[in-house]
């Protein structure tokens, strides 16, 4: 992937600025070290940090039609383009290169805004039409790839990160309050909204067209079939198609000019899509892992069944729980948002192996459980829809142990537990967000040090914000259907694909791509029953089905390991870092002004002492310390990080 930036002055008197532009793209120098590209006509200029991928010799960007009347930027990959490019050409297209970004400005001629609809890819996508003079922000189906935008005196400026549009300003950010009050809900601010006041996203699935108005269109969203329209087939049939898709989506996956790796955990997505690799294509097998300190997060042992099984070329490499306490820092500056868990500073240590070893491109099995039903907050729903029946029952919610058995139930305090976690709503099964409730009371519990001063900005309710979200015919679908949409829109889109995902493979420069997030693969998943998806309480049945014969029994059978990093561990398990006692100051805390100085001191005493075990202590302390690094960044070092030297370092044509 690469870096997008852009101006647009809505006034065709205001001109936009080089040396501006300039400044925006080269703060994405991480995503797109090879090359930069720029185009600039009057009140509108396009930037691009070019990672070569495709088309090494003749694909720079910005990219036009024949009569240079429509100007491309893109950040990611079109893995159709062959295809692609064969029809348009069939159609009277000329190409003067081989890239896929040129496919999208035919396309857009040959289509105009429907052309989204064809592509099969992750792309960020910023189009100039010079003759409707009209600026188009496009971006993929389900977020794997970011673009953000900000409108100010009539004016858009837009990037692939925020750092770019902040370039772009005179004045120092400042936070959304009610994004971090959404954020310390559902681990992410509702789309659009950012941390950052004014600032937005496009959201996954959206086009934005801006000309004399703003409009906003939804090209593509996760449906779900109704219980009268589920696919008809048996179990074989269903997992000989997904079989079948997931080879297409894997293999067009491959396509590249560059050598492509993959992530291998130890788990079953992942061992998949290496499976795939080995037995589809005719690329080396290359994989790439980390293994942790903490024997209780390290999955090496199943790493080495699948390298053994596969004979993969592998290279590892080792997390202590300092490594993700020194990293945190750099982490956040990268993130652009506060996050409740250290897990993205290992994906960052991961990336950083593939870039030593010279690969820039990765698949990965990010978004297998979301599509095919394999977290278990899925199976949570389950049993508390059949604990709800008899919501008094001292029996049902005896059911948890099968997805949680190291938990004591057989204590009292245990059942307690259980009843409190996960007996939130019960009176309501029926309810959109049944699924979520446990899960976003537990994560709210660090709203408790918010400030009185950030309460009193705090205007809507969170939970009733996202309820408003949802489609109009969410109320139709199953339960589980339910939980699927939810997760997907916020957990993974918000969280999992921005700051665990694209943030920390582009700081190193290297390109995640992810098959199970084809948007054939979701389109066929969502028309499933959902009984098919998990069988019971086995997860992802229908893949383990399709996909059985290439894996070794222990890791079909294995029990879910859900990918975690040390959290309080790795700032109090040794040297604590010294920004750390900087930032958690009660000066600091309130000099800044977002958290009560007096609870956060509790809360680290608490650490100190060892005491601070619990889940929503991890996720307050690590809420803490990030949303005060990103003040430091953002706001505190505005003119530290944001200023440049005035003098053209190079002239842009």
């Amino acid at each position: 992937m690469c870096g997008v930036a852009g101006i647009y002055h809505k006034n065709k008197e205001n001109i936009v600025n080089q040396q501006t532009l300039k400044n925006m793209v080269r703060l994405l120098h991480h995503r797109g070290p090879d090359e930069e590209g720029y185009w600039i006509k009057d009140n509108v200029g396009l930037g691009h940090a070019r990672l070569s991928i495709i088309d090494l010799s003749s694909g720079q960007q910005p990219i036009h039609n024949e009569d240079k009347t429509i100007w491309v930027v893109f950040n990611g990959e079109i893995f159709n383009y062959v295809e692609l490019r064969h029809e348009l050409i069939a159609q009277g297209h000329s190409f003067y290169t081989k890239s896929d970004t040129e496919v999208i400005v035919h396309l857009y001629e040959q289509y105009g805004r429907d052309f989204v609809r064809y592509l099969n890819g992750q792309f960020a996508i910023c189009l100039w039409d010079d003759r409707k003079k009209e600026l188009i922000l496009v971006r993929d189906r389900v977020g794997i790839v970011p673009l953000y935008y900000t409108e100010q005196n009539k004016d858009v400026i837009f990037g692939s990160e925020i750092k770019a549009i902040i370039a772009a300003l005179d004045t120092s950010p400042v936070l959304n309050p009610n994004s971090l009050d959404q954020l310390m809900t559902f681990w992410s601010p509702i789309s659009p909204n950012t941390l950052f006041k004014d600032i937005y996203e496009v959201s996954p699935g959206n086009m934005i067209i801006f000309s004399g108005k703003k409009e906003v269109i939804q090209y593509w969203d996760w449906s779900f079939s109704n219980k009268d329209s589920y696919l008809q087939g048996t179990d074989e049939e269903l997992a000989g198609t997904l079989h079948d898709l997931l080879i297409d989506a894997t293999k067009i996956r491959l396509r590249s000019d560059v050598p492509v790796g993959a992530y291998l955990s130890g788990g079953l997505d992942s061992s998949v899509l290496v499976s795939l690799i080995h037995h589809y294509s005719e690329n080396s097998l290359r994989t790439f892992s980390i293994s942790f300190e903490d024997k209780g997060l390290d999955e090496s042992d199943y790493q080495k069944e699948m390298i053994e099984h596969l004979s993969t070329q592998h290279s590892q490499i080792f997390c202590k729980n300092s490594d993700v306490g020194a990293g945190f820092l750099d982490t956040i500056w990268h993130t652009e948002s506060t996050i409740l868990r250290t897990a993205p500073v290992p994906m960052n240590i991961l990336s950083g192996l593939v870039q030593k070893q010279n690969y820039k491109v990765v698949l990965t099995g990010e978004g297998s459980d979301e599509v095919l039903g394999g977290y278990d907050i899925f199976k949570e729903t389950k049993i508390r829809q059949f604990w709800a029946r008899n919501k008094n029952s001292q029996i049902r919610p005896i059911l948890l142990k099968r997805l949680y058995p190291y938990l004591d139930i057989s204590k009292k305090q245990g059942l307690v537990y259980l009843q409190n976690f996960f007996g939130a709503g019960l009176d309501a099964p029926e309810q959109n967000i049944f699924s979520h409730l446990p899960r976003w009371q537990t994560t709210a519990k660090c709203k408790d040090f918010f400030s009185n001063d950030l309460k009193s900005h705090l205007s809507d309710n969170a939970v009733d914000l996202i309820n408003n979200t949802f489609p109009e015919q969410f109320s139709e679908w199953e339960s589980f259907n339910k939980a699927q949409y939810i997760e997907s829109k916020s957990l993974m889109s918000g969280y999992l694909l921005c700051s665990q995902g694209d943030r920390m493979l582009m700081k190193n420069s290297v390109e995640g791509r992810f098959p199970f997030l084809d948007h054939r693969v979701i389109e066929f998943a969502n028309k499933l029953d959902p009984r098919v998806k998990m069988k019971v309480l086995n997860e992802k049945y229908l893949l383990k089905k399709a996909m059985q014969q290439y894996l070794p029994k222990n890791i079909v059978k294995r029990y879910k390991q859900p990918y975690r990093a040390p959290d309080i561990a790795a700032f109090y398990s040794g040297n604590t870092p010294e920004y750390v006692e900087d930032m958690i100051s009660n000066a600091k805390i309130a000099d800044y002004g977002y958290f009560d100085p007096k609870r956060v001191e509790r809360l680290i005493a608490k650490i100190k002492k060892g005491r601070a075990i619990a889940y929503k202590d991890n996720m307050a302390f690590v809420g803490i310390l990030s949303t005060q690094l990103w003040h430091l960044h953002f706001i505190e070092n505005f003119n530290k990080n944001f200023s440049f030297n005035t003098q053209l370092s190079a002239s842009i044509n």
